[in-house]
This record gives structure tokens, sequence and C-alpha cells, in this order.
């Protein structure tokens, strides 16, 4: 025969139900305002982060734009505010504009016979410890290429140290440039090999192991792996 069901455990379900919908209650009613706020205070975070990077993007397509029309009034000779805008976008939140502003900051300076500024501005990129290697490489190349004559052979050495080694992109102005300081050094042997191995280099741009393989023999290097290109 089934048995009735035992109503002492039914009961002690019920208050433990309600004991339980108590504690609820009483946690919303006494911490409800603490509750929302911080639902709030969240809502407005993420809107906020949101807000910011639409801004940000905004700004970086705006910025790009202003960076072509510069570009455009370069090329027709409209230049009486370009050193102005420039400078403004110099300071741009936005690494590629930055990073491109001081390019062409750089470039504009050797237009007007002003290598002072280009140098400054190709220091700034390459001090910008925030911009890609890229950016900073190519800078300190040509920051060195328009100092190369003012500067003490081994500060050439050390600086461009990094770059001039076999594999990477700037081995070849970073190379020929230390080999060059090389020579200034007395150093005709230690030069004419890495000529030499600049010349071998298929990476390297045809200019620069042309030039590379006619240094490396006039120093005694072999080269003789090397394939002339033609100019």
């Amino acid at each position: 025969m089934a048995q009735p069901p035992d109503i002492s455990d039914t009961f002690v379900k019920e208050v433990d139900e309600n004991l339980r919908r108590d504690r609820i209650r009483n946690f919303f009613r006494e911490n409800g305002g603490w509750i929302v706020a911080g639902v709030l205070l969240f809502l407005a975070i993420s809107g906020g982060i949101i807000w910011y990077q639409q801004h940000r993007e905004q700004n970086a397509e705006e910025q790009v734009e202003q960076l072509a029309q510069i570009y455009k009034d370069i090329g027709v000779g409209n230049t009486a505010k370009v050193s102005q805008q420039l400078d403004a976008l110099s300071n741009s939140g936005s690494k590629a504009v930055r990073a491109s502003a001081l390019f062409t900051r750089a470039a504009f300076a050797l237009q007007q016979n002003d290598q002072k500024l280009a140098i400054a501005s190709y220091k700034a990129i390459r001090d910008d410890s925030s911009l890609p290697d890229s950016y900073r490489d190519a800078a300190l190349i040509r920051e060195t290429a328009l100092e190369f004559d003012q500067m003490q052979p081994q500060q050439v050495i050390a600086q461009l140290e990094p770059l001039a080694k076999p594999g990477n992109p700037w081995f070849g102005s970073a190379g020929e440039m230390t080999a060059l300081a090389l020579i200034k050094q007395g150093k005709s042997h230690e030069a004419g090999q890495l000529f030499a191995t600049l010349a071998k280099d298929k990476d390297v741009p045809d200019g620069v192991r042309n030039r590379a393989l006619q240094i490396s023999g006039s120093l005694g290097a072999d080269a003789s792996g090397a394939i002339p290109q033609a100019q």
C-alpha cells in the first residue's frame, strides 16, 4: 500500500523555500541601490570605451585625409601652411599618422634645404619607442645618411650595428655606410670583406651590390660569388 507523504518533510521544504525568498527579497531591498549603481557604472564605462574608440578612429580617418591633402598641396606648390599642419599631425595619437607626418616633415624640410629640421624629425621617429621598429629603423638610416660626414666613424658603426647584418631589411644601406666608416678608420680589410658580403647578397638592392662589387675589388676582397647587375 502506498505510504502517505511525510508531512514533516513537506513542511520543512516550504519553510526553507520561504526563507530563501525572504533572504533574496531582503538582499535586494538592502543592496538594490548599490546594484543599480554598479550596473549603471558598468554601462557608462562600456559606453565610454566604445565612444573613445570610435572617436579615435574618426580622428585618425580625418587626419589621414589631412595628410592626403598636404601631399596634394606640396605637389602643386601650395606650401604656405604645410609646416604648421605637419607639426600638428606629428602629435597625433595614431602611430601611423604621427610617423607619416614626421617623415613628410623631414622630406619637406630637405626640399627647403633645412637639414637640421630634417634630422630632428628623423630623431623624433627613432626615439619614439611606441612606433613599430620598421619606422624607427628607416628613420635611423636616413638620419645617419644625413649626418654621416659630421659623425665619427666609430659612432656610425655603433649606431648602425643592429642593422648592418645579412638578413636585415636595411643591410644594404647600413652595411654600405658601415663599410665606408671602416675605410675612414683605416680598416680596409674589414671594409673590403663587408663590401664583398654586400655584393654577394641577392637581397641587397642592385645599386648597392654593384658599388660594393667594385669597391671590394679595389680593396682586394674576393667577391667572386657576386653576380653583377645591370644598372
